[in-house]
């Protein structure tokens, strides 16, 4: 298969909504994207709309039951930090970089989702220290490509303060325009939370938002001029793209507290689960229900009456139940024993003490970041919750189309550097390329 392009660089720009567009039209470096490129108005995400799952799905074509990576941590009832799908060996199948390796096509990733431990030339995967006794350099080290990230800590570490934004990104951006100059990869993968980040904490439409999508637009920019000083611009494929979106909330449901008052959860009185029959897992706008022993018809009826006595509650948050087979069709965890949706304005957490329903103020936000004024995870099926997709140079076609969705980015990932993913969920975008 031919190759569309020499270079390929992926910047995701995570939470970019289909919503910040009319912005994004009006800042430069996105209107040269927009003027000369492809442009995908709205891309359906896939369920849940979580960052990993996500990530895993853009690289793979496939949704979060077939590529293995269902939420962004671990099912860890009693661990106030879960670990996180850090690992590329979360994922079930190839994936873009895999295949890109195989055709000897040079790799690098920054900060990209689920691609610790990955056989990747130069990659700084996305991982933190989750233990006390760790330390984060060297969790990273560890886990990438050791001398390529010590080179880039020594010369932009003190661009960083911890994992705090933005200055995460800023010392990404350096990273990506020194990889793009030095190494010249065919594959480039980068992630900016920025603008996650802001959102989060602040609320969608928050001016700390606006500011982080300005900010996003010079690093775009930083990009594009890393690229023409390489001389490697004009054989270049550059997309921009984002993952999900996000709605604002301010009301988090702990259904975890409901099992915990029916015997579903015990606890040692000290805030410590000792044992569990069923556990709402947090997705944020969305959440699977998990059952410990699958034989247990007697939480199941339980839970199931649970669910069904919240569905007709209107103040309960709960917008809508899945079953686990009907998650799956979603494309979703079908092991779970029911999938959550809530309401616009609400969102999951998996506290087991306190309020069922707690209100969220700027003050819990500030005091503890498990509290957030604007969340994903929500169904991709919600309105007004779509995501972006922009594609400039070579190989791509101008042309602006209605929707894809999230799974078709992949396969037209691969098409673009004459690779395949194999028989995936997506398909390629071939309006949009040259072929």
């Amino acid at each position: 298969m031919n190759r569309l392009t020499d270079h390929l660089i992926i910047i995701s720009f995570d939470c970019l909504s289909a919503l910040d567009f009319p912005i994004l039209s009006e800042l430069p470096h996105f209107q040269n994207i927009l003027r000369t490129g492809a442009l995908i108005k709205n891309v359906k995400s896939i369920y849940p709309s979580v960052t990993y799952p996500c990530h895993a799905t853009i690289v793979t074509g496939n949704y979060p039951k077939r590529h293995g990576v269902i939420n962004n941590t671990h099912l860890q009832p009693g661990r106030l930090s879960p670990d996180w799908n850090w690992y590329r060996n979360c994922i079930h199948g190839t994936t873009l970089y895999d295949e890109a390796k195989k055709a000897n096509l040079t790799t690098a990733a920054l900060l990209w989702p689920v691609t610790a431990k990955a056989n990747i030339d130069y990659n700084m995967p996305e991982i933190f220290a989750n233990r006390p006794w760790h330390n984060q350099i060297l969790v990273s080290l560890m886990s990438g490509s050791p001398r390529f990230q010590w080179d880039l800590n020594r010369k932009y570490g003190h661009i960083r303060k911890g994992l705090n934004q933005p200055e995460l990104d800023d010392f990404v951006l350096e990273s990506t325009v020194d990889t793009i100059k030095t190494k010249k990869p065919n594959l480039l993968m980068v992630h900016f939370t920025d603008l996650d980040t802001q959102r989060h904490y602040h609320g969608f439409s928050s001016e700390e938002a606006l500011a982080a999508i300005e900010r996003h637009n010079y690093r775009l920019g930083r990009i594009i001029n890393a690229l023409k000083e390489s001389g490697i611009y004009e054989n270049s494929t550059v997309v921009a793209l984002g993952d999900h979106s996000a709605l604002d909330e301010n009301k988090a449901i702990n259904l975890n507290v409901l099992f915990h008052e029916k015997g579903l959860i015990t606890s040692n009185g000290k805030g410590k689960i000792i044992n569990w029959k069923a556990y709402c897992k947090s997705c944020d706008g969305s959440a699977y229900i998990y059952i410990k022993d699958h034989y247990d018809t007697s939480t199941l009826h339980d839970v199931r009456q649970l669910v069904d006595s919240l569905l007709i509650n209107p103040e309960s948050g709960i917008e809508s139940a899945l079953t686990g087979a009907q998650a799956s069709e979603k494309g979703a965890d079908g092991a779970c024993a029911f999938m959550l949706e809530a309401k616009k304005g609400y969102f999951f957490l998996e506290d087991f003490e306190g309020e069922f329903i707690k209100t969220i103020t700027k003050e819990d936000v500030n005091r503890d970041h498990k509290y957030t004024l604007a969340c994903h995870g929500y169904s991709p099926e919600k309105e007004e919750y779509g995501t972006i997709f922009m594609a400039a140079g070579k190989g791509i076609q101008a042309d602006t189309l209605p929707s894809i969705r999230l799974i078709d980015e992949g396969p037209t990932f691969a098409r673009l550097l004459g690779l395949d993913l194999g028989q995936t969920d997506g398909r390629v975008i071939e309006e949009i390329l040259k072929i």
